[in-house]
């Protein structure tokens, strides 16, 4: 899994687009991956990926899984799955998300209403360029606990706490995996391969010892 350097991906931000637009956009693109909408309150970002970008959005969730595992704990992965609610005139697909304390809420669910239905316990953010659209109101709004921001250097955590996000050193959804630890072994995918990846990563997880 050697480290490519990639362009940063592209990102447009257009005013005053109505939520019936935003809709019509989201049926157009239905079964693709890209790009991926955000919309708040008449303000749409729309994000195309990069390669560099997507190997990323790979890898952070395949670590958070990989660690799961390890910890016994049931996971599920909705990747960039649509979350919108037209009350709120607010949606966003994020790069990815996982199921941790509310799983069992929506596992076997093939389609998701907002109106009943959780939203993900944590989301994946990866950002290799800044993002010039802040997405955490949106991310309130929706009540997401937790948030992993990935640069491609380092990973950052974000625990919701009355409505605001504040920057934590270890994760409440994932039994307190640490940042500082999950951006070392993120780093290690960068000159690994995917065999010896998840190998190395187990290794140096239990010399540390699990939290």
């Amino acid at each position: 899994m050697p480290y490519v350097a990639t362009p940063p991906e592209e990102r447009v931000v257009l005013n005053n687009i109505s939520w019936e637009t935003y809709e019509r956009l989201l049926e157009d693109h239905l079964d693709s991956s890209a790009p991926r909408f955000t919309y708040d309150q008449g303000v749409l970002e729309i994000m195309s990926p990069s390669a560099g970008h997507e190997w990323y959005n790979q890898l952070v969730p395949d670590l958070a899984k990989l660690l799961a595992r390890e910890l016994r704990i049931d996971i599920l992965s909705l990747g960039s799955t649509t979350f919108r609610r037209a009350a709120a005139r607010r949606g966003f697909e994020p790069d990815s998300c996982f199921y941790v304390p509310r799983i069992q809420e929506v596992r076997g669910k093939v389609r998701l209403d907002m109106t009943v239905d959780p939203s993900p316990d944590s989301v994946v953010e990866v950002a290799v360029a800044h993002p010039p659209m802040s997405k955490f109101p949106i991310r309130a709004e929706f009540g997401i606990r937790e948030i992993w921001t990935y640069d491609g250097r380092r990973l950052t955590l974000h625990q919701l706490r009355k409505s605001k996000y504040v920057k934590t050193a270890s994760s409440r959804v994932l039994r307190g995996l640490k940042a500082q630890r999950l951006s070392e072994y993120l780093e290690l995918g960068k000159t690994l391969d995917s065999l010896a990846w998840p190998l190395e990563v187990l290794r140096r997880f239990r010399r540390h010892g699990k939290p």
